[in-house]
């Protein structure tokens, strides 16, 4: 009888120290930032490799596509059934026609199909406003494009993954219109995702669009979920957000310590129970340290996944370790997923014959939306050009163009530098209408200088003008007066500031995109619902056989 005491208290201790020891579990998240709906592949400008036609140049490597990041999820599960797969935002929106011409379902669908399991907003699911967003996430045919909607798969069955965005919210009850967090049980781990977007949201989407949203500050509203989720017992806590920043470091290098921008200054402010950044919205790939934590974000289009390997102790709910890294989607190498493959031949047999449809011609093989050292882009002029052309009768007589809504350089497709209609779809694939009206010298003026009052100083937003219209600025001068009021010209004319003058812009700026607030004030406006900015594009070409770039030379930079 003693000896059988002895054994059951030998049991007892051994089982109380078990309970004490560790219980880790490895987890492997996968990150996409910034798809974009590109569902096939696309050049990567941080890989080169020999061209296999001259091997004594370089060429860039294609990676991406729906196909084989559906094969290195296949590929990894098997090594690992602890997998995550997860978004950072702009899964959708300003995407190929593959994609946007069947309102981005296939896309979704795919992602679904893969397993992600959730993703935050990003600024392009918006694009399309609210109501369109809701269906995205939750399927039907009710859009406000049903010429689009539900053709690939009818009815449409909305994402299986959810977006978060713990900082948008209803403007009338305060309380967040998409969850703020998920917690999901990933092989007995707790792992919870935070969503955010930028908080810059509405001045880069139409604001019509989200006029009954506010976006709050990104890092308060992250914080404010902290200790709900530490009081679920969570194991680990990641953000996911459609904000970024940018490296001197390459994708490649892992602990980059110099990460600057909007995210950096958000990561400094989250929780220290936060244990990593899944980040996008920059298009830039890095790996780094801010603090403690891991700040990733994966290129854009699935050129590169975005990978965390982390062991978690599930006892003491903590993370004993992320291993992070960017992947190359390369298409040599890795094997493609045959559901995925089967999504973008029925996708593209849809698409292709309206994708492939030729528009015209121009003088060489690309006209280039790279912009000079003033702002302005030869791509640009010839934008602005088509759409003042598409509406001179209506007696508009300068045009401006939005250098975000320019998402492509134009590249002939086809032989004999000829442009196809996917060509020019992919310059521009938002669907915006144009929109005439007057603004009076003065205005004109304002608009000019609006151009520096920039929230976001990653991106250049000088309005690309049409041909005849000029002026100069001096980027160092006083805010409102870098503009020289005497230099804003038409055709050689000094712009009167009483007079008015009939202007062209498309329906994003017309709503004071891009904080173009002026032009909310234009009057005797000409709503043109039938005039869509790629077919004003498109006309332009057909008309201009041969059309060269623009020269770049309509403003100036003196300072």
């Amino acid at each position: 009888m003693k000896k059988n005491l002895v054994l059951i208290g030998a049991a007892l201790t051994l089982s109380s120290c078990s309970l004490m020891g560790p219980a880790t579990t490895d987890v492997t998240v996968i990150g996409l930032n910034d798809f974009h709906g590109n569902l096939e592949p696309t050049t990567f400008a941080g890989v080169m490799i020999p061209d296999p036609k001259d091997p004594t140049k370089q060429v860039r490597l294609t990676t991406g596509g729906i196909e084989v990041i559906g094969g290195y999820l296949t590929q990894e599960r098997a090594k690992n059934p602890n997998l995550s797969f997860v978004g950072a935002g702009d899964l959708i929106g300003a995407s190929p026609v593959t994609s946007s011409l069947l309102r981005d379902e296939p896309s979704i669908i795919a992602l679904s199909k893969l397993g992600m399991k959730t993703s935050s907003l990003g600024n392009h699911e918006f694009d399309q406003g609210l109501k369109e967003l809701l269906r995205m996430q939750n399927g039907g045919c009710d859009s406000n494009d049903m010429s689009k909607a539900c053709k690939f798969q009818n009815p449409y069955p909305g994402a299986s993954f959810k977006y978060l965005a713990a900082n948008v919210v209803d403007k009338t009850t305060g309380q967040p219109v998409f969850p703020p967090y998920l917690i999901e049980r990933v092989g007995g781990a707790k792992i919870a995702y935070v969503g955010a977007v930028t908080k810059t949201t509405p001045t880069i989407v139409s604001p019509d669009g989200v006029a009954t949203l506010n976006f709050l500050d990104e890092a308060v509203s992250i914080n404010k979920y902290v200790p709900e989720l530490k009081a679920q017992g969570v194991d680990a806590i990641i953000v996911l957000i459609h904000e970024g920043g940018f490296s001197k470091d390459g994708f490649d290098k892992p602990a980059c310590g110099n990460l600057t921008g909007p995210i950096a200054d958000i990561v400094n402010k989250l929780d220290p129970a936060v244990n990593a950044v899944i980040s996008g919205h920059t298009h830039q790939g890095y790996n780094c340290m801010v603090g403690s934590k891991v700040v990733i974000q994966g290129d854009f289009y699935g050129h590169l996944l975005q990978r965390l390997d982390m062991t978690i102790d599930r006892r003491n709910h903590k993370v004993l370790n992320i291993r992070a890294a960017n992947v190359v989607m390369d298409t040599r190498s890795t094997p493609k997923n045959p559901d995925m493959t089967a999504i973008v031949t029925k996708a593209k047999a849809l698409t292709d014959a309206v994708k492939q449809t030729p528009i015209g011609t121009i003088a060489s093989s690309a006209i280039l939306r790279t912009q000079n050292a003033a702002g302005e882009s030869p791509l640009g002029d010839v934008i602005a050009d088509s759409q003042l052309a598409a509406t001179a009768d209506k007696g508009a007589v300068i045009a401006f163009m939005n250098p975000g809504g320019i998402r492509a350089d134009l590249t002939a497709s086809a032989a004999g530098n000829t442009v196809t209609f996917g060509d020019a779809y992919a310059v521009q694939p938002f669907g915006n209408t144009l929109v005439v009206m007057d603004l009076t010298g003065a205005q004109i003026k304002t608009l000019l200088e609006e151009q520096f009052d920039n929230p976001s100083a990653s991106q250049s937003r000088m309005l690309q003008v049409s041909k005849g219209f000029s002026y100069s600025y001096d980027s160092t001068a006083a805010a409102g007066s870098r503009v020289d009021a005497a230099s804003i010209k038409l055709n050689g004319v000094a712009i009167d500031p009483a007079k008015t003058y009939r202007v062209v812009v498309n329906s994003f700026l017309a709503t004071g995109g891009d904080n173009f607030v002026v032009l909310k004030s234009g009057t005797n406006v000409l709503q043109l619902p039938n005039v869509v900015d790629v077919e004003a594009f498109s006309a332009y070409l057909k008309a201009n056989a041969g059309l060269a770039g623009g020269s770049a030379d309509r403003y100036t930079k003196t300072k």
